[in-house]
């Protein structure tokens, strides 16, 4: 049986990988969401929209590599995971805090390395 939690991160991985930014948001994040990093915080969904858009344009793409840990509670999940983007592997870690409905009311989100892919000459 899949956890709640799982469900979310498949669900969450799944919108990312399709750059589904506009299913993303509505059905993962509650309306009052908050996402929270060391150099911003964006407040709302329709903030949150605009972050998911900008972001997923500097990446170009996002493919899960591995779920490097994972951590769940009642209402929340932990992870740390490495992705390929258009312009390296990245290493991140995300929290996840959830209402009853399954939806983010707090995200917290931060990068623990990026490698960039090796330039052609």
């Amino acid at each position: 049986m899949t956890t709640p939690g799982k469900q979310f991160y498949d669900r969450q991985l799944a919108f990312l990988e399709a750059n589904d930014v506009e299913g993303l948001v509505p059905s993962q994040y509650a309306e009052d969401a908050v996402i929270v990093a060391f150099d911003f915080q964006r407040h709302g969904r329709a903030e949150i929209l605009t972050h998911f858009h900008n972001y997923m344009a500097q990446l170009g793409y996002i493919k899960l590599q591995s779920t490097d840990k994972f951590t769940e509670t009642d209402d929340s999940i932990f992870f740390e995971a490495t992705v390929n983007t258009a312009h390296g592997v990245a290493r991140v870690y995300d929290v996840f805090i959830l209402n009853g409905e399954g939806k983010a009311t707090h995200h917290f989100t931060g990068l623990l390395s990026f490698t960039p892919y090796a330039q052609q000459s």
